[in-house]
């Protein structure tokens, strides 16, 4: 492994299974530290233990290897996706994914290693059926450039991350990240995980953006929406989103059925 011999400082991500984690150990969900502390001459790999389903890490003057080990606490789900988000100036280090003792190169290595800084966030999602806690994270798989069937509407009020009634205020498009971003004039927020729905100081209105994908191609649309979607690395990303009318309509008829999977106030 090159990396244990010092050619190219790197980081080692192992995803643990669930149950890894010692009973009554700490949450440590972020991590910053340096290469300059470590012995020079050393060529073992430093260690750390991540506990928690999303954080980030810092490493400053990268030297050797990282093994950064995550033992998130996912008793309830088979599978686990491990998505990372590197900085905008992530530089120093090359990034590897751990699997059965093999080394997968997931980030193309720096041949300058006289940069300086290697850092990202991280998001562990639990892999489960539809019907359980993470179907918010299916749905916005599922409905990012369809329309949602009527369940799929029901259900995305119910677990989504955020739900909010509004007006498209603009759309722009970011070819080189292969994404669009929505811009909301907010009329009420229903829910929200975090503070991305937010009251303008000057003008006293409530604002947010959402992203979705480039390929969706959004284009700006006239009236008020239901805007629903889950946080991912503290940005909104669109799930499903329709008209509020057409939605007002699709859940008073399910309550009267008594079909509506959850209590929702609309109004």
């Amino acid at each position: 492994m090159e990396a244990e011999r010092g050619l190219l400082p790197a980081l080692l991500l192992v995803l643990l299974a669930a149950g890894g984690q010692q009973p009554g150990a700490a949450d440590y969900c972020s991590w910053r530290g340096s290469g300059l502390s470590w012995e020079p001459r050393s060529r073992a790999v430093e260690q750390v233990h991540l506990r928690c389903t999303e954080g980030s890490l810092e490493w400053m003057y990268p030297a050797r290897a990282l093994r950064v080990v995550l033992e998130p606490n996912l008793s309830s789900a088979q599978h686990t996706t491990v998505c990372i988000k590197p900085a905008s100036d992530f530089q120093g280090a090359s990034i590897y994914v751990e699997r059965a003792g093999r080394l997968h190169l997931v980030a193309s290595p720096q041949k300058d290693i006289s940069r300086r800084t290697a850092s990202f966030q991280y998001e562990l999602l639990g892999n489960q059926s539809a019907a359980g806690p993470d179907f918010k994270k299916m749905t916005l798989v599922k409905a990012m450039c369809r329309p949602c069937d009527n369940m799929e509407l029901l259900m995305a009020i119910c677990s989504s991350d955020f739900v909010v009634k509004g007006s498209i205020r603009n759309v722009s498009h970011d070819s080189e990240n292969h994404m669009s971003q929505v811009d909301v004039n907010v009329q009420k927020v229903y829910r929200q995980k975090n503070r991305i729905f937010q009251q303008d100081e000057a003008s006293g209105e409530w604002r947010g953006p959402i992203r979705t994908l480039l390929q969706c191609k959004v284009k700006k649309g006239t009236g008020d929406f239901l805007f629903t979607g889950n946080e991912h690395f503290g940005e909104a990303w669109l799930g499903c989103a329709p008209r509020f009318k057409d939605f007002s309509f699709i859940y008073h008829a399910a309550r009267e059925r008594r079909a509506n999977p959850c209590e929702f106030q609309l109004n």
